[in-house]
């Protein structure tokens, strides 16, 4: 693998959810940490699966692999940064600061925007003061949506604070940002330096992913990280020809190659080939970069799994469809389906009569690409941050700043371009769409597991700052926040989707539980792009169906009390007519 020939300190892993980027960047780690460099490991998705995969607890400082000489393994939990960040902050108070005075501190920071420049802060000091006992930094990070907000916040927060003496009021009045600026700027220094730093975009060979790895590599480069690298992971080679099932999903791969995006044809390319085997243990973890056969020897001989016997997603929809209304919210791993799953559903509901509003908390935004077209009675649109951070800023100075002078509306303005501003203008935007579902049918395609338990998080925190300002004022039926309506059963149905693969089955059902920890009970799983029921017989994916049913069994064993299966299918079900026929 080029890679791996003279990589530089830094190395990002990017790219679409689902395509690997987590065993792509362990193996690596791994490879490098085998040659007998000294190797960190950092996980920046709130999702992450790395203790599921390395067999060792997550935390915010490294933790050395067993097995694995010189490997350490970190994972940026923005929960606990965000703790750490509060009790740094309320230390540097004053010793004659009331107990008062530092209540209201910690409240100003428990905001969602504070989470997110915590953990940024742990981001920034990695690549600002990197430890020194490491020759090779390798980011896992979260889907490309998020990870192009954390990589574009050096850029965003240095320029914020370069006119702002103040500090950001939204992250206390005590906080000391301003003396972080540069900190920020190192880090931006080190993101944008060739020599020190790049990023691999890690693809399947399937159109979506390719597209949004073109468009990935074109933003990066508008943020100066110009060193870039593709990286195509999950390559599959039909070995018997008289499968149509392995004819087409070759076919189709190498179709998606032939039209990958102009952006990155000239890119540097390493490919991996679809493996039989899950990358779970340091043992299949370094044979997943090795120059072997695809099938390896686990695949000669498996006997042929039963066919898979569930209800399909048109009985999900009509399930749904007798409730008359409601939010239907479909959630999961980066790349399982979520966008497919939540289109299908909506389009089917409008076919049942129904009037549909299906929208996406999602920053990459794949709902209009794969609907491609209008249907009468449904209504398609997406939580654009940016728009909705210049609505957000201007309602507050609507309300707020008419009863300022001048100075002060100019420092409130100041303040509300914050970066943080971005968050709460989204979580806002989410309200009114959770509210919206009180009287007709809201589908919503989720962004990945990380991203979305942070907007759950900050779902969560209004609700507690809600009920303690109505604490002891008889607030029954008085205030309803929105984790209330995610908690209703009436009103909000929760979709998990999964592939029948060990990592996203062990996310959904991580997800499961974090939801449930919130008091919100998701309402079914879907099982999407299942080959064991497709049929396929090729001997390679024959040891991956053995995989499969087992992961499909775990699956009905306790994890969901309803399951629901979508086939492979050769051709990527994209616009109307093609996601309607999945609910008919």
């Amino acid at each position: 693998m080029l890679l791996l020939k003279q990589p530089p300190r830094y190395l990002f892993f990017t790219g679409k959810g689902g395509v690997g980027k987590t065993s792509c960047s362990t193996a690596v780690a791994l490879a490098l940490a085998d040659r007998g460099l000294r190797v960190l490991l950092v996980s920046t998705d709130a999702a992450s699966n790395l203790d599921e995969m390395l067999g060792v607890p997550l935390r915010n400082q490294p933790v050395a692999v067993p097995g694995a000489l010189g490997l350490s393994v970190l994972n940026i939990d923005p929960n606990q940064a965000a703790e750490d960040y509060r009790l740094r902050v309320l230390a540097q108070l004053a010793v004659d600061v009331s107990e008062t005075d530092r209540g209201k501190v910690r409240e100003q920071l428990s905001g969602a925007c504070t989470t997110e420049i915590a953990a940024f802060d742990e981001f920034a000091t990695l690549l600002s003061e990197p430890p020194a006992d490491f020759d090779h930094i390798i980011f896992d990070t979260a889907p490309t949506g998020h990870t192009l907000r954390l990589l574009s916040l050096p850029k965003a927060w240095s320029g914020f604070l370069a006119d702002n003496d103040r500090g950001a009021s939204c992250l206390g009045p005590h906080s000391g940002l301003k003396m972080q600026e540069q900190r920020f700027q190192a880090a931006l220094a080190a993101l944008t330096d060739p020599a020190l730093t790049e990023v691999v975009l890690v693809t399947r060979a399937e159109v979506a992913a390719l597209a949004e790895a073109g468009r990935t590599s074109a933003e990066l480069r508008e943020l100066g990280l110009n060193r870039q690298r593709l990286l195509v992971n999950g390559v599959f080679k039909a070995s018997d020809l008289s499968d149509l099932v392995a004819l087409a999903l070759e076919a189709q791969g190498e179709a998606a190659l032939a039209a990958m995006p102009a952006a990155l044809l000239d890119l540097p390319r390493d490919q991996v080939p679809l493996r039989a085997f899950d990358t779970v243990g340091l043992p299949a973890l370094r044979r997943l970069l090795r120059d072997s056969p695809a099938g390896d020897a686990a695949a000669a001989a498996v006997s042929r799994p039963t066919q898979l016997d569930a209800a399909g997603l048109g009985a999900l929809c009509d399930d749904l469809a007798a409730a008359g209304h409601g939010l239907v919210m479909v959630m999961g791993k980066g790349g399982v389906g979520k966008t497919t799953i939540a289109a299908a559903l909506a389009i089917g509901l409008v076919q049942r009569g129904h009037a549909v509003h299906l929208t996406t908390t999602d920053p990459a935004a794949h709902v209009l690409p794969t609907v491609q077209g209008d249907l009468v009675g449904l209504r398609i649109d997406c939580i654009d941050p940016k728009r909705e951070t210049e609505l957000y800023i201007a309602k507050i100075m609507a309300a707020r700043g008419r009863l300022l002078d001048d100075a002060g509306r100019a420092l409130m303005l100041e303040d509300l371009q914050s970066p943080c501003t971005e968050e709460v203008a989204v979580f806002h935007a989410f309200s009114r769409v959770v509210s919206e579902a009180r009287s007709a049918f809201v589908v919503m395609d989720t962004a990945p597991t990380g991203h979305s338990l942070l907007l759950m998080d900050a779902t969560g925190a209004y609700h507690r700052q809600m009920m303690r300002e109505f604490e002891g004022r008889n607030a029954a039926g008085r205030v309803l926040t929105p984790l209330m309506r995610l908690q209703d059963p009436q009103h909000t149905r929760i979709i998990i989707a999964t592939l029948a693969e060990q990592t996203p089955v062990s996310q959904a059902a991580a997800l499961q539980d974090d939801l449930k920890r919130a008091g919100i009970t998701p309402y079914a799983w879907v099982i999407n792009r299942s080959l064991l029921a497709a049929g396929a017989r090729d001997t390679l994916l024959q040891a991956r169906l053995v995989g499969e049913q087992r992961q499909v069994q775990r699956i009905r064993s306790g994890l969901a009390e309803r399951v629901y299966v979508l086939p492979w299918s050769a051709t990527p079900p994209v616009g109307v007519a093609a996601l309607g026929s999945l609910t008919a």
